[in-house]
């Protein structure tokens, strides 16, 4: 029987990203990948990531944040697994910040409204071998994968911008993103050889401003999850590749197919900052039955 059989969990979205947060701090249990698919295999708790709290590592922190995919495979970052797991952790009301500690990094979590959240989502790594990529790349934010006519399958794709922000991402600019079938060309992208630990496959439109501030729409195909409503980090890398390549300035919307993020790459200390909102779906303690 599973170490998880009986746990509480919160079944969230942020934004339409699909998130089950599980505070094991305390209670000595683990989650393996086999776990993750068996939650995962339940239509009522089917995510896209899974966020796992368990004992602090540092004094400063509050918890430790493993992520998984769908899949059972390890992310390096999540934000809108990030801001559930911040309302879990503030949902009393008590506190307005945390820090939390990944094999990423730190992420600094501000409350700024009852279910709206601020991560600090640290600064983009642009290096190639960083991100990483296959082999050395004079400029990531112009990168061209061999043989792109046929993995396009005819879409129009030129080179991509390669950023790491907590996981790497490939952010391709299109004219119309919604008319690309990215659930064909997806699966070929992230496993392309160029990614030696696959990648996030993004699309990004450059829209209207709106609100003094330029605008992104982005679809995203997440390594180990799949086509994805949201994906936190993907539009943090897509407003820094925009911002890179001149297409906007260091702050935009991002409109995903489920919400808008607000995403900024300060300027002082070269972090990016992604804002959103988070919804409790429902509650519960995982059945034994799940991994029978």
């Amino acid at each position: 029987m599973s170490q998880l059989a009986g746990l509480p969990f919160f079944k969230m979205n942020g934004i339409g990203n699909e998130i089950i947060v599980l505070d094991l701090r305390g209670t000595g249990a683990v989650v393996s990948p086999a776990d993750a698919r068996a939650i995962n295999a339940d239509p009522a708790l089917a995510f896209d990531q899974l966020m796992i709290l368990s004992q602090p590592r540092s004094a400063e922190t509050d918890a430790f944040m493993t992520i998984l995919n769908n899949d059972g495979s390890e992310s390096g970052a999540c934000g809108n697994g990030t801001r559930c797991v911040a309302w879990v952790l503030m949902r009393n009301g008590a506190r307005e910040s945390l820090i939390l500690e990944t094999s990423a990094g730190k992420l600094v979590c501000e409350r700024v409204g009852e279910r709206r959240f601020r991560i600090d989502m640290g600064a983009p790594k642009l290096g190639w071998r960083d991100i990483p990529l296959q082999h050395d790349v004079a400029d990531t934010s112009t990168v061209t994968i061999a043989g792109i006519e046929q993995l396009s399958r005819g879409a129009e794709l030129g080179p991509f911008c390669a950023v790491n922000m907590g996981n790497p991402h490939a952010v391709f600019f299109v004219s119309d993103a919604a008319r690309i079938d990215l659930s064909r060309i997806g699966p070929g992208l992230e496993t392309h050889s160029v990614f030696p630990e696959r990648a996030n496959i993004s699309l990004a439109q450059i829209g209207a401003a709106q609100d003094g501030r330029d605008t992104i729409l982005l679809r995203v195909w997440e390594r180990g999850a799949g086509i994805t409503r949201a994906c936190g980090s993907a539009a943090c890398a897509a407003l820094v590749a925009a911002s890179l390549t001149g297409r906007t300035g260091r702050a935009a919307n991002v409109d995903l197919p489920g919400g808008r993020l607000v995403i900024e790459w300060r300027l002082s200390d070269d972090h990016v900052l992604m804002t959103g909102d988070v919804e409790l779906e429902f509650e519960g303690r995982l059945d034994p039955k799940l991994f029978s």
